[in-house]
C-alpha cells in the first residue's frame, strides 16, 4: 500500500478541488502509517529488561492495517446482545441511477439511508401477526461493492423477534421456512421511505428512477457468523493489504471474489485510479456507519439480560470462539511485552556526522 501512495500526487493533480478534506486526512494517514514518520510506543518485556520502540498505527477507518482491536470489539459488544430468536440478514441497496446523488450528498442521504432501512423493518415488525411489537436491529452502511466501485448498501441484523412494551410479552417468528418478510413488499417501503427524505432535502431526483428495487432478507441462523462477517470489513478500510497482489509500472493489481461466477477475480487500474476508488469511501467525519436501533440498542441492556436469563443463554460461550488478539513478544526471549509509554515523538533520521579537521590536517589529507 506504501507503494501505491507514493502515487498520491498524481491523484491530487487529477482530482483537484474535488477531493474533499476528509479524503485529504485519510490519505495523510494512510501515508504516515507505521512509518518513521508515526509516533512512537515503547514496549517493555515481561520477563527480561529487553525494550523495543514500536510505530503506532494511525487508526484511520479506512486503513488496512489498523483497527482490528476495535473490529473484535464491536463483535464482542454484539454478541454479547444475543437473544433468543432466528436472525436474518437483511440488505438494502441503492439502485445505480440514484447513487451519483448519494455521492455528492453523503452526510445527509447516508443517514436517510439507514434510517429508511431501519424504519422498514420497524414498520413490518409492528404490522406482522406473530410478532406485532418493537423490533431490533444492528445496522452497518457499505459503501463499496467487492470491485471498489461506489455502491451503497445496508445491512441490517435482525431476531425475528418482537417486544410488546404494553403487555411485556417477547414473541419469536418461526424461521423453518427461512421466511422473515416478504423482499418485494420491503422494497417497496424501503423505496418510498428513502424517496420521502431525499425530497425533505430539497434534491431533485434523477430521471430513469426504477420502480423496483432490491431488498435481500435471508436467514442467518443465531447471528454470529453474520455479525463476525460485518465486523471484519466493519474496521479494516475497504480492501486487505493481501489482496493487493501487484503494483508496477503506475498500474495496481488487487483481487475480489466474483459473487456471480463464484471464483476470484482480478482487476487492474492506474494507481491514481484505485487511490481514487479506495478514498471515495471515506465517511464523512463524525459519521457512524454502524448503530443498534430497537431492543438491540445499548439502553436496552436490562431487557436482553433478563431474556437470556429466562431462556439460559450465555453469549461468552460464542465470544470465547473468537480469535484472540496477537500477542506482542520479546524477540530476545518470547515472552509477552507490554505497552508502557505511547505517543513518543518519532525521532529524526539519523545523518552522518563528519569530524570538522583542522586546517593544517586537512592540508596534509
Amino acid at each position: 500500500m506504501q507503494k501505491i501512495l507514493k502515487q498520491n500526487s498524481r491523484y491530487l493533480a487529477q482530482a483537484g478541488e474535488a477531493i474533499l478534506p476528509s479524503q485529504l486526512n485519510a490519505l495523510h494517514a494512510l501515508k504516515t502509517c507505521r512509518t518513521s514518520a508515526s509516533p512512537l510506543m515503547r514496549a517493555q518485556c515481561t520477563a527480561c529488561d529487553h525494550t523495543e520502540f514500536v510505530p503506532h498505527s494511525c487508526g484511520h477507518r479506512a486503513c488496512p492495517h489498523c483497527q482490528h482491536h476495535e473490529s473484535q470489539q464491536w463483535i464482542e459488544r454484539q454478541l454479547a446482545k444475543q437473544v433468543p430468536a432466528s436472525y436474518f440478514l437483511l440488505t438494502f441497496t441503492v439502485p445505480e441511477a440514484l447513487r451519483s446523488l448519494m455521492g455528492a450528498n453523503q452526510q445527509a442521504l447516508y443517514d436517510h439511508l439507514i434510517r429508511a432501512s431501519w424504519e422498514t423493518v420497524r414498520t413490518f415488525t409492528r404490522n406482522d401477526a406473530q410478532l406485532h411489537g418493537e423490533a431490533g436491529a444492528i445496522a452497518v452502511l457499505h459503501t463499496h461493492s467487492r470491485r471498489l466501485d461506489f455502491h451503497p448498501h445496508v445491512h441490517l441484523v435482525v431476531p425475528a423477534a418482537a417486544i410488546d412494551p404494553d403487555k411485556k410479552r417477547w414473541r419469536t417468528k418461526s424461521a423453518k421456512r427461512g421466511y422473515l418478510f416478504n423482499h418485494k413488499a420491503l422494497a417497496k417501503v424501503f423505496r418510498a421511505k428513502l424517496l420521502e427524505a431525499i425530497a425533505t432535502e430539497g434534491l431533485t431526483l434523477p430521471p430513469g428512477l426504477p420502480s423496483t428495487w432490491v431488498v435481500d432478507c435471508k436467514n442467518v441462523g443465531r447471528g454470529e457468523k453474520a455479525l463476525v462477517y460485518l465486523g471484519r470489513y466493519l474496521y479494516r478500510g475497504v480492501i486487505q493489504e493481501k489482496d493487493i497482489v501487484a503494483c508496477e509500472n503506475g498500474q495496481v493489481t488487487f483481487r475480489y471474489r466474483d459473487a456471480k461466477r463464484k471464483r476470484v477475480a482480478y482487476r487492474t487500474l492506474p494507481g491514481a485510479r484505485f487511490l481514487a476508488l479506495v478514498l471515495q469511501h471515506v465517511l464523512p467525519k463524525g459519521f457512524r456507519r454502524t448503530r443498534n436501533y430497537g431492543f438491540l440498542h445499548p439502553n436496552s441492556k436490562r431487557a436482553i439480560a433478563l431474556l437470556q436469563w429466562l431462556f439460559g443463554l450465555d453469549p461468552r460461550r460464542l465470544i470465547e470462539t473468537l480469535r484472540p488478539r496477537p500477542r506482542l513478544t520479546c524477540p530476545c526471549c518470547g515472552a509477552d511485552m507490554e505497552i508502557v509509554q505511547t505517543r513518543i515523538p518519532p525521532r529524526p533520521p539519523k545523518t552522518l556526522t563528519v569530524p570538522l579537521l583542522h586546517t593544517r590536517e586537512a592540508a596534509v589529507i
